[in-house]
């Protein structure tokens, strides 16, 4: 985003945070802050004028978590099957989480949980994929910052119960 994009500099800024925050010990993951934040720009479009702030954080949540998705399943098939991507599943946006989990494994979960509670998957996607705290969920959601607290730690721990499931079951 330029200077006279829709919404200006302190949005990219925000956003250049928010992916350098999901690449951050990524080694996995060979993709800059910077190239991701355009990546997922392009997929958004420049047709958002008027959007509100934290509507436009949350469709850039959504593209990077396809960004991100994209390059690890480009790198599996260039594998041939070889090795999955591994990511932390932080409890807050630049933790270090509770160890590596297999970023196409919990994009599938994430798919199963938005089938059987979508808030609840969006506030996995906004934080884990989007970086965003708390509150900038609860603005982008239209909830309170207790129901994104609450609704984090349940689909934390759906997701916790489901890819174990998932790596004991190969």
């Amino acid at each position: 985003m330029t200077d006279d994009a829709p919404l200006g500099p302190e949005t990219y800024q925000a956003l250049r945070r928010i992916a350098a925050a999901r690449m951050r010990g990524r080694q996995a993951v060979t993709l800059q802050p910077t190239a991701l934040v355009h990546e997922a720009w392009a997929k958004i479009g420049a047709g958002r004028a008027g959007i509100e702030r934290g509507h436009f954080l949350a469709l850039a949540a959504r593209a990077m978590r396809q960004v991100i998705i994209d390059r690890a399943r480009a790198r599996q098939a260039a594998k041939r099957g070889g090795g999955r991507v591994q990511v932390t599943l932080a409890s807050t946006p630049g933790d270090a989480g509770e160890g590596l989990v297999d970023v196409l494994a919990v994009d599938e979960a994430l798919t199963r949980l938005a089938e059987l509670d979508p808030r609840r998957a969006r506030v996995v996607e906004l934080r884990f994929f989007g970086g965003m705290s708390t509150a900038e969920i609860a603005e982008a959601m239209g909830q309170s910052t207790a129901t994104v607290e609450r609704d984090w730690r349940a689909a934390r721990a759906w997701l916790q119960v489901h890819l174990a499931a998932e790596a004991l079951s190969g």
